[in-house]
């Protein structure tokens, strides 16, 4: 079952007909028992053929980021900080115990479906992170996923891993969506994870994985995350990546950024001028 968050509110999708729910987006996703509840609301209402506008799946949530969960990701941090001196701090944390756990947005820096992006002006090297992000409530409990991407200065960070907030954190830098995909399930290592960039109508980036290649358990993230912290209206977690662009590539103006994943949807953004 699918949740979307719209301009009127939150809105079920469920056997192809769109469902709204007469509840704010917080006090929704920490339900005691969401899936149920969502279903029983589905079940008592018309059903209407559309949703309008979807807006980014997220309320009052903080957004963080686990780093380093993917090979890929790993190879790619060792190679753009060599320079700053900071490779060995990537592959030590990979392989250890404690996870890459870091702030990534405020809920007024994210952006949703068809929203624009942004990159640092003073960046040389930007680009998409795309990312399943788990939704997780207050009581520690994921209670579904969402695409994420994690819009990355990539030169910022190799100069110097001090840098890291300054090359993750910024207006724009993060876009949630389309949908929460409400399940009590894990989510299936098969699924397809997909990124392409195009510009000017044709492909200048691509790339496919699946969340089978994160070497994280995601419990395992949820539960470094909220050992020593709070989340009194729950947060959001992205999970990391595993499609890095090829080294050349930067993110430009009017670019179009498409995130797939089968089971949630498309997430699209564009990248502001």
């Amino acid at each position: 079952m699918k949740l979307y968050r719209t301009p009127r509110g939150p809105v079920i999708e469920h056997d192809g007909t769109f469902h709204p729910v007469v509840q704010d987006w917080d006090s929704l996703i920490n339900h005691p028992d969401l899936l149920a509840y969502l279903r029983h609301s589905a079940e008592r209402s018309t059903g209407e053929n559309s949703v309008e506008r979807v807006l980014a799946p997220i309320g009052s949530q903080e957004v963080w980021a686990a780093g380093v969960t993917y090979y890929r990701s790993r190879t790619a941090r060792l190679e753009e900080s060599k320079v700053g001196g900071g490779a060995s701090f990537y592959d030590r944390v990979y392989e250890a115990e404690r996870p890459e756990l870091f702030f990534k947005a405020a809920p007024w820096r994210v952006r949703g479906p068809g929203d624009a992006i942004r990159v640092r002006r003073d960046a040389r090297w930007t680009v998409p992170e795309p990312e399943i992000a788990l939704c997780i409530n207050a009581r520690a409990e994921i209670v579904g996923y969402t695409i994420g991407n994690d819009v990355s200065s990539r030169d910022i960070e190799g100069e110097n891993p001090l840098y890291l907030p300054q090359a993750k954190i910024y207006d724009g830098a993060c876009a949630l969506g389309p949908a929460v995909l409400v399940s009590t399930e894990p989510l299936p290592p098969d699924s397809a994870i997909a990124l392409r960039v195009s510009r000017g109508g044709a492909i200048v980036a691509e790339g496919a994985t699946t969340f089978s290649q994160m070497r994280r358990d995601t419990r395992e993230l949820v539960e470094f995350l909220y050992r020593e912290t709070s989340f009194p209206t729950g947060c959001v977690l992205l999970t990391g990546t595993g499609i890095v662009p090829p080294d050349e590539f930067t993110l430009q103006p009017g670019d179009e950024i498409t995130i797939e994943v089968p089971a949630i949807g498309t997430l699209r953004n564009t990248v502001a001028a």
